[in-house]
């Protein structure tokens, strides 16, 4: 009997030594979901350690007061975290010296660039008779839209340029770049144009197009025999510049500007005007006052202008050719639904009654923005479909043409294989290209700080 007592003793102690191990499998499982589930919120404290600027360690006292966390800002359209953004200097101050373009003034500078083409004349300023070289500037922000949207439709227009040049013989130069921080916004064309004109000697005519102008008219091209004695071609009209003086007279996202001494010089005066903070803002006033209709905002590219003709005409005007015959400039708005009724009406690059050659969508942003004056949606069909409009002018060179205005897909409108279509028989229906620009072919030429091609190679004038 006493054996047998003893025996189930031990049993009874041995019991619970198995329960350990299960409870343990059961248990450690659980906890482990409660702990790290991110739903429950049961997650273990953890430790957070700040620091100052400079990820310096901070020196404020451990019992500091606990602050509401921030949320994080908000990202900005467009922005990055990249050092592509340079820094900008501090603003210029009335105080301070008045702006000029460049390191230094230019003089001289016509004899120099005789001189230079002279001793250059594999690389003349005329490529025929009363036919200038003309480079087509333009340009967009360094910085990416906001949206997949305004970067394809900078990319067509850019295209766009691109086609009107081949089919021209113009050089183009396109520029993402700002190569002088206190000129921002509409004023970064102006350096551009300063350096180009004195990197490229070779070329007579500058013309400055903005991004968001699209040419319209593939064929026509602008009677350079009218402009001889003049130094500056703008889209405007004679009594609204110097006699209403509106900062509406004129339109400076299209113009042509001759490569001289004349035009450097009114670079510079032109662009006092603009550098950013408190001198812009003062002229902005001053423009306020001195033209009819324009509010004292900050100071733009297209008063300043209009400004210095109507106050200074004897300097400036009496070389500046006020272009109305032809759109240099065409208002978008009274444009882009009127395509079709154009096309019916006649060809392209016809005298007469004219399509616009520029559709300029005054008042877009492409690239979006807080001072859109347009409905983005608006905007966008617009510019799809003058530049569907130019690209057909393009394509039925080749055989095709877009299904419509308002799509991209396109259509074989001519058989590949018709004799006419080669050029070996009949008038055909291929539409030539502009008089007198066979054998020549545009160069593109593409900034990001260097300049490509065979212009680079020019010697210092």
């Amino acid at each position: 009997m006493l054996e047998e007592a003893n025996r189930r003793a031990r049993q009874q102690r041995l019991l619970p030594v198995p329960i350990i191990p299960v409870l343990l499998f059961l248990v450690v499982p659980f906890a482990l979901f409660l702990f790290t589930s991110p739903d429950l919120q049961l997650q273990l404290p953890r430790i957070r350690i700040e620091y100052g600027r400079g990820d310096a360690p901070s020196s404020a006292p451990a019992t500091a007061e606990r602050t509401t966390p921030q949320p994080p800002p908000s990202p900005v359209p467009g922005a990055d975290d990249s050092d592509e953004e340079p820094r900008l200097p501090p603003p210029r101050q009335l105080t301070d010296p008045p702006y000029s373009l460049g390191t230094a003034a230019v003089s001289g500078y016509d004899a120099r660039r005789a001189k230079w083409l002279r001793n250059n004349p594999r690389f003349p300023a005329f490529v025929a008779p009363g036919r200038p070289r003309v480079l087509v500037v333009t340009g967009s922000s360094p910085r990416r839209c906001g949206n997949a949207d305004g970067d394809h439709l900078l990319l067509r227009a850019f295209k766009n340029k691109v086609d009107y040049c081949r089919a021209h013989g113009f050089d183009i130069f396109y520029s993402n770049a700002v190569l002088d921080a206190e000129l921002s916004g509409f004023w970064t064309k102006l350096p551009i144009l300063r350096v180009l004109m004195l990197a490229h000697p070779e070329a007579e005519l500058l013309w400055w197009a903005d991004s968001d102008a699209v040419f319209t008219d593939m064929l026509f091209e602008p009677p350079w025999r009218r402009y001889a004695a003049h130094n500056l071609v703008l889209p405007g009209w004679d009594d609204k510049v110097y006699v209403a003086r509106s900062w509406l007279g004129i339109n400076a996202g299209s113009f042509i500007i001759r490569n001289c001494q004349w035009s450097l010089d009114l670079l510079d005066a032109w662009a006092r005007m603009g550098p950013r903070g408190p001198v812009r803002y003062e002229y902005g006033k001053l423009l306020g006052e001195a033209l009819s209709d324009r509010p004292p905002y900050e100071a733009d590219d297209q008063s300043a202008l209009v400004y210095l003709l109507a106050t200074q005409r004897g300097r400036w005007g009496s070389r500046t050719f006020l272009e109305g015959s032809y759109s240099l400039h065409g208002y978008w708005v009274d444009i882009v639904d009127r395509y079709e009724e154009m096309r019916r009406g006649r060809a392209p690059g016809a005298v007469g009654e004219r399509w616009p050659l520029v559709t300029h969508f005054v008042g877009c942003k492409p690239c979006g923005g807080q001072y859109a004056s347009y409905d983005a949606d608006r905007c966008r069909r617009g510019m799809e479909r003058a530049l569907n409009f130019a690209d057909d002018q393009i394509l039925r060179l080749y055989g095709f043409e877009h299904e419509s205005l308002n799509t991209t897909a396109v259509r074989r409108v001519r058989n590949e294989t018709d004799r006419r279509a080669a050029g070996r028989g009949g008038r055909g229906d291929r539409p030539a290209l502009a008089p007198g620009v066979q054998g020549w072919q545009s160069q593109v030429i593409h900034v990001g700080t260097t300049l490509l091609g065979k212009l680079t190679l020019h010697p210092r004038i």
